[in-house]
């Protein structure tokens, strides 16, 4: 399966925006400049179809991406330090949180994490709010090609630690130069069953 006919379809707002849950969903979730954006573009193989920004706090809605018939991929908001109001701050986490909770054709969330940095409490937080939920989760660690083998090597090992997950159950992944794109794409076909 590739993530090659994918269309922008839609930015969400409000949950009554949502379209009808009649695909899988696979949602991708990070915090801000982690590379979520250049993650989702390598994946469907598109440069510019998810706009990649160095101001954090750039997606401000939950953007629908339509992949054929077969799937849907949703690029939600980033959180941590991203640069707008407590309130927009706290619609978001109130449109995320709706979101995750209610969609029952959501089938994974993709928890992308920069590789380079220590485990971060709010994915913590996350990764361990989703298995509460029984919603399937695959962390991916961006940002590899920055780092030697064995730095990435020892770097991945303290992430693993750090959120306790089984090296197994994540994907190390760069943009750059595609490292864990196949895998990515397996993985996720699994999960949304498709291909």
């Amino acid at each position: 399966m590739k993530f090659v006919d994918i269309n922008f379809l839609l930015s969400v707002h409000k949950l009554a925006q949502l379209p009808d849950p009649t695909l899988p969903e696979i949602a991708f979730a990070g915090r801000s400049n982690v590379g979520k954006s250049s993650l989702i573009n390598t994946l469907v193989g598109r440069k510019g179809l998810v706009k990649v920004s160095g101001r954090p706090g750039k997606t401000q809605g939950l953007n629908f991406f339509q992949l054929g018939d077969e799937a849907y991929l949703v690029d939600l908001p980033g959180y941590g330090f991203a640069k707008v109001g407590r309130g927009m701050q706290d619609n978001w986490q109130k449109l995320i949180t709706g979101y995750l909770e209610m969609r029952s054709t959501l089938c994974c969330v993709v928890v992308i994490m920069d590789i380079r940095h220590g485990a971060k409490k709010q994915d913590t937080q996350l990764i361990s709010w989703l298995k509460q939920h029984n919603i399937q989760c695959l962390p991916v660690y961006t940002k590899a090609d920055k780092l030697s083998g064995n730095q990435r090597d020892k770097n991945a090992a303290a992430l693993d630690a750090g959120h306790t997950i089984a090296s197994g159950q994540r994907i190390v992944f760069s943009a750059k130069n595609g490292m864990g794109k196949d895998e990515l794409e397996t993985a996720l076909a699994s999960f949304a069953k498709i291909g």
